[in-house]
Formats: structure tokens, sequence, C-alpha cells
């Protein structure tokens, strides 16, 4: 695409899919689950996104397509398949979203005193500014995501900075006070702070150049993303101590300015739930798209190439909204929708992985990263356990879609085809083949 996204607009984008809010109470929720031992499981879990972002990224430069994952399920495994992986994940997006951003309504509410009126205020907002500068063109929302995570990663670096100073070696021991096992129940609890790889695909056609610019986006990102959570994980542990509070990103931050500066953490919080949502509406409106496209979704959601899939982003956005408003009349918790979410990513990452070892050429450092990711991907779904009910709904949701017309096809056949069958039309190039 010839103003497409750029190589810094597109690592904003990939970075504001990974650090979402997470990133502010996760240490200290890890720190409490496995003491020090749980820089181990950071760490960990920093290293597999090296194979898995580099899985996505030769998946994306290789077959860019809005369709994403459910691209390469389709091309690697079949129609069947890519509609059932596609529906689960698209279905996932507008349901997640509020339960994201209720974490910034909550910090929004508890910094102001507002209460659950300006929670759910701040969650529509949250929504509903996502949605605007997805409506317009990717790049008004890539460089407006460019500005929010340079903003984010400026905030985090600056409070690991001021507040290293005031480390205290004590607080590193005992390094594993609950047992190494406790490492990897740390690991479970911090997969969701490293979903966001997945997303690469759907935006991998919206580059200038995808062959030559989503490896360099997806270095960038990957380490900064290193750097910043090994950081203020680090930071937790060895400043604060064995039980940190449940918003360490603010205790770092007033060590090193002072009381005034706890409402910084509010404002962190909003700024990475809207990069985060902002990601998500992209990529899952363009999904919605090519799955229309496809046929694997009703075909008033597609969108003619090079436009903005505005009927997917509505969808997503009265969705989200709708969950917004049930979630609140009925009081519900979002843990399970979280918990859900992840399932999803799993799967995800399970379903790119396996379809990257058919798709990428044999042997090279890709297909390895592949092997890896999958090994890996498959011991985070087992994980999830029960969560997993809500794809697997959705995915079977998909199959019967696929079912249904298909069945639909064979009935639709013109009577006229019985006397004179229609001339052989060429076989479309697939996307394979216009990628190669």
């Amino acid at each position: 695409m010839k103003n497409g996204l750029s190589v810094p607009q597109g690592a904003a984008l990939t970075l504001g899919a990974m650090l979402g809010t997470g990133v502010i109470s996760l240490p200290a929720l890890a720190a409490g689950v496995a003491g020090p031992a749980s820089l181990v499981a950071w760490a960990g879990l920093v290293l597999l996104s090296v194979p898995l972002a580099t899985t996505f990224a030769a998946l994306g430069a290789r077959y860019p397509d809005g369709g994403g994952v459910a691209t390469y399920a389709r091309l690697a495994f079949g129609e069947r398949a890519s509609t059932m992986v596609g529906w689960a994940f698209y279905a996932t997006i507008p349901v997640g979203a509020p339960a994201a951003a209720g974490f910034a309504g909550a910090y929004v509410a508890d910094a102001t005193g507002g209460g659950v009126g300006t929670a759910l205020t701040t969650t529509v907002a949250i929504i509903a500014v996502c949605a605007v500068m997805n409506w317009f063109d990717l790049r008004v929302s890539g460089t407006a995501q460019l500005v929010i995570a340079g903003t984010v990663a400026l905030l985090l670096a600056v409070a690991v900075v001021v507040a290293l100073p005031h480390a205290q070696p004590g607080n590193l021991t005992p390094f594993a006070p609950h047992g190494w096992g406790a490492v990897g129940s740390a690991a479970a609890l911090l997969v969701w702070a490293f979903a966001g790889w997945e997303i690469l695909g759907s935006l991998s056609a919206e580059y200038r150049d995808p062959a030559r610019d989503i490896p360099r986006a997806t270095a960038i990102a990957v380490a900064a993303v290193g750097v910043l959570y090994l950081g203020v994980a680090f930071a937790t542990v060895a400043v604060l101590g064995p039980t940190p509070g449940p918003a360490p990103l603010s205790d770092l931050l007033v060590l090193g300015f002072g009381e005034g500066a706890r409402p910084v953490t509010t404002v962190v919080a909003v700024l990475l739930t809207v990069g985060a949502i902002n990601v998500y509406f992209a990529g899952g409106s363009r999904m919605g798209a090519a799955l229309a496209r496809d046929g694997a979704l009703p075909a008033w959601l597609a969108a003619a190439p090079g436009r903005t899939p505005r009927r997917s982003l509505a969808l997503i956005t009265v969705v989200a909204l709708g969950t917004t408003a049930t979630l609140a009349l009925l009081h519900l918790s979002t843990d399970a929708i979280l918990l859900m979410a992840t399932a999803t990513f799993s799967l995800l990452y399970v379903v790119g992985a396996a379809a990257a070892l058919r798709l990428l050429p044999r042997w090279r450092a890709s297909w390895w990263c592949a092997a890896v990711s999958l090994a890996a991907a498959l011991g985070l779904l087992v994980m999830t356990g029960a969560h997993m009910a809500g794809p697997v709904l959705a995915a079977l949701g998909g199959l019967a879609w696929a079912t249904w017309r298909r069945r639909r096809a064979r009935t639709a056949v013109p009577a006229t085809a019985a006397v004179t069958p229609p001339a052989a039309a060429p076989a479309p190039e697939s996307l394979a083949g216009s990628s190669s």
C-alpha cells in the first residue's frame, strides 16, 4: 500500500496490543504467587515471545491479508478450520474489550471518587474513542497509536529508573519462598500480558511493504516489550519487597516523585487500555471483513480492497457496547471473560503455529520458531482448562455456519446447469501464489 503503515506505526500498534493494563497489576500478583522467583516466569515468557513473534511476523510477511490467523488456517487446513478459528477470534474481541476497558474505568473511578457511574462512563468512552479512531483510516489510528505507545513507554521507563535507586538486595531473598512449582503458576497468570502477537496477521496487509516492514516492526516491539516488562517486574520485587501493593507502578512513581505522582498511574492505565483496544478493533474489523469476503460471515460485512471495513467495525462496536451494558445491569464479574479471552489467544497461537509448520519453508529459522511456539502454545492451552468453552462454542457456531452455507450452495444450483454445464472458469490465483 502506497500510503500504508510505516515501521514506527506498525511497531506502535504491536506494542499497544502487548502492553495492556496487566503491566500495572500483574507484577504484584505474580510476586505474591512466586515471590522473587516470579522474575523467572517473566523472563521465560519474554523469551517465548521471540519465537511467537517471529512465527507470526513470518506468516504476515509471506501472506499479507486481513484474515490473519483465519487466512493461515484456510491455506493450511481448509475452509472449515478457517471459519472456526475466525469465529472464535471475531467473537472474543467485542466481548473482551469491555472487560479490558473496565480496568481503566476502575482506575479513573478510584482516582476521582466517582464510583460505578464514573467507571461505566469511562469504559463507554474508551470504546467510542477507539471506534472513532478506526472509523476514518488506519493511518489515523496508527499515528495516534504512535503517540500513545511512546508516552506509555516513556512513563514506564521513568517509573523504573526513578525507583531502582531504592532497590534492596534483601528483597530478593529467599528467591523462591513458595517453591519452584509456583513459577509455573505465576507464568499461567502472566499469559494475559503476553497476548497480542496473533493480531499481527490481521494488520499485515496494511503495511507499505509487508515483507520488509513487518519483521522490522516486530523486532522493535519485541525488544521494547522485553525491556519494559522485565524492568517493571524487577523494580516491583527489588524495590517494593515480597508483598507489593495492588498497584505497584503507582508506588514506584511515588518513591521517585512523591505522593503527587500517584494520579499518573490512572493516565497510564487509560492510555494502555486505549492502545490495546485500538489495535484489536483495527485487526478485528479487518478479520471480519476478510471472513465475509471468503464466505465465512455474511457478505455485507465485507469491504472493498483498500477501504476501511466500517460495517465490521460497527458490528464490533455495537456488540462491545451491548456487552458493557449487560455487565453493568447484571453486575457481572469480568474475570470469566478475561480468562475466556486468554483461552482464545492460546487457541490462536496453537492454530497459527501449526499452520506455520505447513506454510513456511521447512528447516528455516522461522520454521523452528513455529515448532517451539506450537509446543509452548499447547502447554498454555492445557492450562486454560474449562475456560476454553467460550471459544469452542464460537468455533462450533462457525462450523454450523459453514455447513449451512455448503448445503445452501448445493441446493441453489440453477436448473439450466443440468442441461448446459458452464465453461470451466480459470482457477483464481491462490493467496500463497500471489505472495510468493
